[in-house]
């Protein structure tokens, strides 16, 4: 009788228990994507503000050489340039240890208009990445910047850690996805979708989806 009931109370502690971890582990998820969301907005914030203050350098050595830079590459660099001392960047991460991802799980291609190879670290635990976008079309972006707001840490997949914004000629910003409808912005969004134009989506207050 007390095997018995010994089983029993056994048996309603590991239900016990594995309710509890069914009931913490969405919260867990949930409070990690909200931290990611949150540092997105504030770091899209700092860099907006970067850019008005970089405005006002427009006639600095370094903006006229990047404007008179003989390559993409070349331009890029002094973009690094410029906006190391604001994003407090340090080290170039190599790629190699960096696999970026879309939130539908399929890896990033080198080849790829949204693959960063120019990564570096920042003194907040921050990856940022910055690429030159070869292309002179009016009113078109003529950078790309993204950053991984908790580093190298996983998932680093876009969407959930990784957020990124177009960088325009005059200065002026906006997230990836601006100017998209609602629902294509919640598609993409989305497990099944790119996660690329997560980066406007929460910017305009959009609700994450696990």
């Amino acid at each position: 009788m007390n095997k018995r009931i010994w089983r029993i109370e056994y048996s309603l502690t590991i239900c016990a228990i594995f309710a509890a971890i069914l009931f913490f582990i969405p919260t867990s998820f949930s409070s990690k994507a909200a931290v990611n969301i949150s540092k997105w907005n504030s770091e899209y914030n700092k860099i907006e503000y970067m850019f008005s203050a970089m405005a006002a350098q427009a006639e600095s050595e370094i903006v006229q050489n990047m404007k008179n830079a003989k390559s993409f590459n070349e331009r890029e660099k002094y973009m690094i340039k410029l906006v190391k001392p604001y994003l407090r960047l340090s080290d170039r991460l190599t790629p190699k240890k960096y696999v970026q991802h879309y939130m539908n799980g399929k890896i990033v291609p080198k080849k790829d208009f949204y693959y960063f190879d120019m990564l570096y670290n920042n003194q907040d635990d921050l990856i940022v990445g910055i690429k030159d976008i070869i292309d002179k079309t009016p009113d078109k972006p003529v950078f790309l910047m993204m950053i991984d707001t908790n580093g190298s840490k996983k998932p680093n997949t876009w969407g959930r850690d990784i957020f990124g914004l177009n960088i325009y000629s005059d200065g002026n910003i906006n997230p990836i996805g601006y100017g998209w409808d609602v629902d294509k912005l919640r598609k993409d969004c989305s497990k099944n979708g790119s996660g690329l134009s997560c980066s406007q989506f929460y910017r305009i207050g959009g609700e994450f989806v696990e």
